[in-house]
């Protein structure tokens, strides 16, 4: 068949050659050769320009040739040995010559381990021009992906940090607008990554393959750059979130059955370690600025089967602007509502001793769950110096419209009420004693809005109370602030001493 193919093309080749000497000995009899010297010559440098652009397409073309059971199994062998992808065509392989030559397909899969893990919506597949004569000597360059689909879970999830130790030498892998999906072993999402665009390739610059990829996690736009080590038994990765202003350099050992990482955050100008191990069942971290904070510790484990993750904080000082702020990253995830899913048990336990510019504020215990789909921070505790204790109860986060949005009821043990007044300078005809306040709220992220309700003083419900306090607006300022806060409470005071 092949055989038979290349004489078809060698025919055809020889025609053209006879057409076009033909044509010129039939036109170039009927000229004066003197007079029209610089005609022929002209003449033949077009038909010759002519003849190997023709000759040159149709070597191009030879692949159209190529038997579909053969060329498949061809490109599939390729990717083999190049990629160790088992890939599966579901649709014929249609050969292009533009841009460049390569052959394109539809509905791919990706068989690992017996099972499918991917699903390709477009597969395109460079080859080299050199050798098109023979398809045993076809080349591939490059391969892409477009509109992927990948399924990782605990069994496959070093899948695509494998890749990087393929051969790239000849030709990139680049995978473009596809998507992640990581997934417990009840085959349930637990979260989505998107691929802007994802290429391996082999830098001469540095003799090494590269992984360079742009992704979004939760809405949140980064990119990262993984390469091997000299030894090959460790991945060193940069990644950025630019949005964020956060860089990691992480180091991971792959090769030992417990795996073991190190990463180095830089977020605005501070320094934290962190230091990790990954099993097949579970992933342990624990973090330390050992410079500028060294109380600072925060120490988490996720257990895969089942999963459960819990994460405990240990502070000397923290910044609430981190977590709660309009634009925090913790507030922007919450926002994206993937939490919502009754698949995922996390518990975050953080203590504080001192709360970043409010030191008025001591002693935070916050706690915040997710179970069962719904989100809460039931028994956060903190100080109010040693003036009052807060406890929060029957609280709910979620998301109103488009924000996110805190219900929940604030117990407060007054202490000291006392020097409560003397910090409010309330007149001390007001001054009346109070022992506990129990009130509702809804505090919304986005619009710094506080709705307080059902107040009640020592167990007594003033409406007046309730009315003046119905809609606080919190300032952009802390002195703002203050004086807002000050005259508000003083006002309330002043209706409930009657």
């Amino acid at each position: 068949m092949k055989t038979s193919k290349t004489r078809i093309f060698f025919k055809f080749f020889k025609n053209i050659n006879s057409f076009i000497n033909n044509l010129l000995e039939k036109n170039l009899n009927k000229l004066n050769f003197k007079k029209h010297k610089y005609l022929l010559k002209s003449n033949k440098i077009v038909l010759t320009f002519v003849a190997l652009l023709i000759a040159f397409i149709s070597y191009l073309l030879l692949p159209t040739f190529y038997s579909q059971s053969n060329i498949s199994k061809k490109i599939n062998t390729e990717i083999k040995r190049k990629f160790d992808l088992d890939l599966k065509f579901s649709n014929n392989l249609k050969y292009n010559i533009f841009p460049r030559p390569h052959f394109s397909t539809i509905k791919s899969t990706i068989i690992d381990d017996q099972k499918e893990i991917s699903k390709i919506s477009k597969l395109k597949v460079y080859i080299s021009i050199n050798n098109l004569f023979s398809l045993q000597n076809l080349e591939l360059k490059d391969v892409v992906f477009d509109n992927a689909n990948f399924n990782i879970n605990i069994n496959n999830y070093n899948f695509f940090t494998d890749l990087i130790n393929k051969d790239f030498m000849d030709g990139k892998l680049i995978i473009n607008n596809s998507n992640i999906f990581f997934k417990n072993l009840k085959n349930e999402v637990l979260f989505i990554n998107k691929i802007l665009k994802m290429k391996y390739f082999y830098e001469s610059k540095e003799l090494r393959n590269i992984l360079f990829s742009d992704n979004e996690l939760f809405n949140v736009p980064f990119s990262i750059k993984s390469f091997l080590n000299l030894k090959k038994d460790k991945m060193i990765s940069n990644i950025y979130f630019k949005k964020m202003k956060l860089k990691v350099e992480n180091e991971f050992s792959f090769n030992d059955q417990i795996k073991i990482g190190k990463s180095e955050l830089v977020f605005n100008n501070t320094k934290k370690v962190a230091e990790y191990e990954i099993t097949k069942n579970f992933f342990k971290f624990f973090i330390v600025d050992k410079i500028e904070q060294p109380t600072l510790k925060y120490k988490g484990e996720f257990n895969f089967k089942p999963f459960y993750a819990k994460i405990d904080g240990d502070l000397n000082v923290i910044d609430l602007n981190y977590l709660f702020s309009s634009n925090a990253f913790v507030v922007q995830l919450l926002k994206t509502e993937i939490f919502n899913n009754k698949n995922i048990d996390f518990e975050l336990d953080i203590n504080s001793k001192n709360i970043f510019k409010n030191s008025s504020f001591i002693n935070l215990n916050f706690n915040f769950r997710i179970k069962e789909g719904l989100i809460d921070a039931d028994k956060t505790e903190f100080e109010w110096k040693d003036f009052a204790d807060f406890e929060l109860q029957e609280s709910l986060v979620y998301v109103r419209d488009g924000e996110l949005v805190l219900d929940g009821k604030l117990k407060i043990n007054i202490k000291d009420y006392k020097k409560i007044y003397k910090f409010l300078l309330t007149p001390k005809n007001y001054r009346n004693k109070i022992q506990k306040i129990d009130l509702n709220f809804t505090y919304n992220f986005d619009q710094k809005i506080v709705e307080l309700k059902d107040i009640k003083v020592d167990n007594k419900v003033n409406e007046k109370l309730n009315s003046i306090l119905n809609n606080v607006i919190l300032q952009e300022g802390k002195l703002q602030n203050k004086i807002y806060l000050k005259n508000l409470f003083n006002k309330a005071i002043k209706i409930y001493a009657g």
